[in-house]
């Protein structure tokens, strides 16, 4: 497993911290946004490997976040995480090449999930 950077977007602040966490005992760097406004801004200023949003944030919304931050940093790949149980990808996010295996749900029972769902973005590594 490569040390990825990754990028966590969730204003419930359990959620976040407690992913970043997890993702850190695994070696990967992570930062963590509260809102799409603040992820975007730090997109401006850094490269990560690895996006995981939630799409119920204040202001700006996961959905309209992902799009903006394909645009800055066309590499990146994204989760997203949801409490939605019937979310459904939209027409934009699957263009991105987003596949539903890419939706988690909240809450999470096993955190093992996230870390193989970011591994499993990185076929070619692995």
């Amino acid at each position: 497993m490569g040390q990825r950077s990754v990028l966590i977007v969730d204003d419930e602040a359990s959620i976040r911290e407690s992913l970043a966490e997890f993702l850190r005992d695994f070696s990967m760097t992570v930062e963590t946004a509260v809102n799409g406004e603040d992820a975007l801004e730090i997109i401006r200023q850094k490269n990560f490997a690895v996006l995981v949003a939630d799409l119920r944030l204040p202001g700006m919304t996961g959905d309209s976040m992902i799009p903006l931050a394909h645009q800055l940093q066309p590499r990146l790949k994204f989760l997203i995480h949801t409490g939605s149980s019937d979310y459904r990808l939209s027409q934009e996010l699957v263009e991105l090449g987003i596949t539903p295996d890419q939706v988690i749900l909240k809450p999470l029972a096993d955190l093992m999930i996230l870390v193989n769902k970011i591994e499993a973005l990185f076929p070619e590594e692995a």
